[in-house]
């Protein structure tokens, strides 16, 4: 490789890590053209209209005090945040438990299990989680053992409690949109270390899930791009899937699945784990992406569509949490100063693969059939949205990739290494906030600081 200060770039992936690298680049004055397989910016957000000029997130949405630089980004862009909205009482179907087979109707969030047994479930998790270095997860303590155990072997192993053992894969495909069998026990304890801990994860009003963008937080992407393509130096090229980046002395050729070759000083490649692993990177390919174990995020996301948020009429908040599917939990997303009200379900870990697999009439009468079991009170949608991101060709699964046994102490030590003139971007290559917004940003930035402070 080359000395030298990079003066063209070509970016592959156009979400919000990419745009962040690229943004950054063109505004040092580096050249570049980002490349990005769909028709459109974003990544895993995406919005949906829901009425005329109203917007909700079917992807990515939420964000908290500690999401530093997304909130910077959100100022320097001119947007706002809208306050999640959980005023009023939950909604629980959780079966066998305390709640008993009734829908159990309670104030706050706390499900009607047994307290002992969740506390000493969150004692648990609150140890693993003190105990990962957060920064470098695979030189943990005991990071062989953390490595190679599932957490669902851990949860057998370290739950009595049937209530523990219920609310625990819940508990994790809310936080992680995982099944306690694909990852392990390292990668957990990491991925509530780097989120800020179970409590702020865990928390809408002073939590992580506190706010999200007005408008939906695929504007970020979509003002990110027209501002680079708004400069001189920012080219976006949507429709172009990459298959591969060659190298040679004097810089990288990118050759899209289309035939077309884009020649520059360096490459950034912002694509989660199991895509970038895809990618022909030869002649000497790079330490590996994704291990045979990574797994993709069990995320399917489901709108609802409402004349108006009825169920505030109810004095109910619109969260629940069940037990059976399809709908795990339930949240009020509704956009702030639109007539519609917005119940968005949250389809996670094993549920998920079972439910992307039905027709789309299946997928409605189950989830219609559910809402109306949980809010009895709601009329027929107006409106109904399915975002299925376990079979998303171009992300290969949402909120992140799922580290399974052996990957941190396989993939974690190359994670962020440059192979030659490649750097690697993505929420999963950030340390700090790994699978949120925060990290793809975090993530941008670090890309920028390698290539213009250590050369190409």
């Amino acid at each position: 490789m080359s000395g030298g200060r990079a003066r063209s770039a070509v970016v592959v992936g156009a979400g919000l890590a990419g745009l962040t690298a690229a943004e950054g680049l063109a505004a040092r004055g580096v050249d570049v053209t980002v490349l990005e397989a769909r028709e459109r910016v974003g990544g895993r957000t995406h919005g949906i209209e829901v009425e005329p000029g109203a917007w909700i997130d079917a992807g990515a949405a939420y964000l908290g005090a500690r999401h530093t630089e997304l909130l910077n980004l959100i100022k320097e862009l001119g947007l706002h945040t809208t306050p999640t909205t959980m005023l009023g009482a939950s909604r629980f179907a959780l079966g066998t438990g305390a709640a008993g087979n009734e829908h159990a109707t309670r104030d706050g969030r706390f499900p009607p299990l047994n307290a002992v047994a969740l506390g000493e479930l969150f004692d648990h998790l609150a140890e693993l989680t003190a105990a990962v270095r957060p920064d470098a997860p695979w030189l943990t303590p005991d990071a062989s053992r953390l490595d190679t155990l599932t957490a669902a072997e851990w949860a057998e192993r370290s739950l009595t409690h049937p209530d523990a053992r219920l609310f625990f894969p819940l508990f994790l495909g809310e936080m992680m949109a995982a099944d306690p069998a694909d990852v392990s026990v390292l990668h957990m304890a990491f991925y509530l270390r780097s989120g800020g801990g179970l409590r702020y994860l865990n928390a809408f009003e002073g939590g992580a899930q506190q706010d999200r963008v007005a408008g939906g937080a695929h504007l970020l992407c979509e003002r990110l791009a027209a501002r680079l393509t708004a400069r001189r130096r920012g080219t976006l090229r949507l429709g172009e899937a990459v298959r591969a980046v060659t190298q040679d002395p004097d810089g990288v050729t990118v050759h899209t699945e289309r035939g077309a070759t884009y020649r520059a000083d360096t490459a950034v490649v912002a694509l989660p784990p199991l895509l970038a692993d895809a990618l022909d990177l030869g002649p000497e390919p790079p330490a590996r992406r994704a291990g045979e174990r990574t797994g993709r995020g069990c995320a399917v996301k489901v709108n609802l569509v409402y004349p108006s948020p009825l169920w505030r009429e109810h004095g109910l908040s619109g969260w629940s949490v069940n037990a059976e599917g399809p709908l795990l939990s339930t949240v009020d997303d509704s956009p702030a100063g639109a007539a519609v009200g917005v119940l968005t379900g949250f389809v996670t870990g094993a549920e998920a693969h079972r439910y992307a697999a039905l027709t789309p009439r299946e997928q409605r009468e189950a989830a219609l059939a559910q809402a109306a079991r949980l809010f009895p009170m709601l009329p027929e949608p107006v409106g109904f949205h399915i975002t299925d991101w376990v079979n998303e060709p171009y992300s290969k699964g949402c909120y992140a990739a799922l580290f399974g046994p052996g990957d941190w102490l396989r993939l974690g030590p190359t994670l962020t290494a440059p192979h030659g003139r490649v750097h690697w971007a993505g929420t999963e290559t950030s340390t700090e906030f790994f699978g949120l917004l925060e990290g793809a940003i975090r993530s941008g930035h670090r890309v920028v600081t390698e290539i213009l402070d250590g050369g190409v």
